[in-house]
Formats: C-alpha cells, structure tokens, sequence
C-alpha cells in the first residue's frame, strides 16, 4: 500500500533530498523502516535526514531514540525546545495540541531549508486522515483534511505521507513484527485530546460497520458540491 500511495501521489522522484519527521511512535518509525527498506529495490536513489523535535517535557525519550536509531544503523538529529511547554502554558488552555503541532511543522521546515531538503516525509496514515477531517468539521467549522501529499511555500516543500492509505491496525501489527521500541509521550495531554475523542467516536462506528472507514475516506476525493451550502 505504501508503494501505491508513493506512485498514485508521485511522492518520490529520483535525487529527492527526504526529512522524515520521527515522533519515537508506531507510525514514524513504520515509515522511515519502510523507506530505508525500499532503497535496495528500487531504481531511483533519494537521501532521508530523520529529526525528532524534542517538545522539552520532563522525562523526555530523544536519547533513547536517538540509540534505537543508531542500532538501527541510521542518525537522528534531536532538536531540543519548549515548544510543549510553551502550548501548555496559562494563556493556551484550550487547545495545545494544535499550538505544538504548528511549532514542530514550522521548525520541520526550518531545518529542511537547512539541510537542503525538498520533501517532508510525516507518519500519518489513513485513520489520521479520517480523523483530522472530523477534528476540522467538529472543532475548526471546516471541511478539509490532510493530503498526501501537499506543496507549500509556493512549491519550495513537499509535505509527503507515504503511509496515506494504510490503517493504523496495519502499523500496529507491523510494530510488533520488527518488535520497534514503545516509547513512553511525557506529554499531559496525550491521553486527553480533542483527536483521540474523535478517534473513540470513529471506533464506535467502524465496529458496527466494516465498510464506514473506506466510505469515509473514497468521500474525500468524491465530493458533491451541489449538495454543499
């Protein structure tokens, strides 16, 4: 699946320069196996520049990932900031988790201008996408969602997400396979977000219908304006 993302999408071309954003979770570290993985089979040649943005929590994981990387046989550049702190503090109650992600993605793209890279590779899949487009209706008053792949600053970036039609069930099983690390989010909000509220929802109806997670996602890209106020 990942494959056919990559072509449907043209997300990868021959000399691509890749900074793939690690999280130390399931989906990243799915992605960058997997893209390191397609390297000795394939024809065209790109370079991968892995960074972990350090949110600055207490009891943060970066050193225990940075040496899972190095085993892995691959270097990971840690950036360290306050970024959590920051999106936690007294005058941001409401919504963090927005505030750091903005942060982070902003600072993922500082350091790609940096390192001369053209591409953003992030780990969401499928269910991420899902979910974002019920966070954008429910919270943002908005239909949209995440791309697979999407151009910013006039084309400058790419952001790609080779995972776009994998499900989050697939990753998981993957992760046991390859028996990747489980690094433990020191962040106060990572078992109460807005997103995995969503996510509970979308559980609910995926268990009484197998078919609802694959009608959602074919309506994204089957939208009937004329029925749109």
């Amino acid at each position: 699946m990942v494959g056919k993302a990559i072509h449907r999408y043209e997300m990868i071309s021959d000399g691509d320069r890749i900074l793939v954003g690690l999280s130390g979770g399931k989906d990243s570290l799915t992605l960058m196996w997997i893209l390191i993985e397609r390297l000795q089979r394939i024809l065209i040649e790109y370079e991968l520049f892995p960074v972990y943005i350090d949110p600055g929590f207490e009891g943060g994981f970066g050193q225990s990932l940075a040496a899972y990387c190095n085993q892995a046989g691959y270097n990971l550049r840690i950036e360290h900031t306050d970024y959590g702190l920051q999106a936690h503090g007294a005058e941001n109650r409401e919504n963090p988790c927005f505030l750091c992600s903005w942060h982070r993605r902003k600072r993922l793209f500082e350091i790609a201008d940096e390192l001369g890279c053209n591409k953003v590779a992030l780990g969401h899949h499928k269910d991420d996408i899902i979910e974002t487009l019920f966070m954008n209706i429910c919270y943002a008053g908005e239909i949209s969602t995440m791309k697979p792949a999407q151009t910013f600053f006039k084309g400058l970036f790419t952001v790609i997400r080779p995972l776009a039609l994998v499900d989050e069930d697939t990753t998981k099983r993957f992760a046991r396979e390859q028996k990747f690390p489980k690094f433990v989010n020191p962040c106060p909000s990572s078992n109460n977000s807005k997103r995995r509220e969503i996510k509970k929802m979308l559980d609910r109806l995926y268990r009484d219908n197998k078919k609802v997670r694959g009608n959602i996602f074919r309506a994204m890209s089957h939208v009937n304006p004329d029925y749109l106020i």
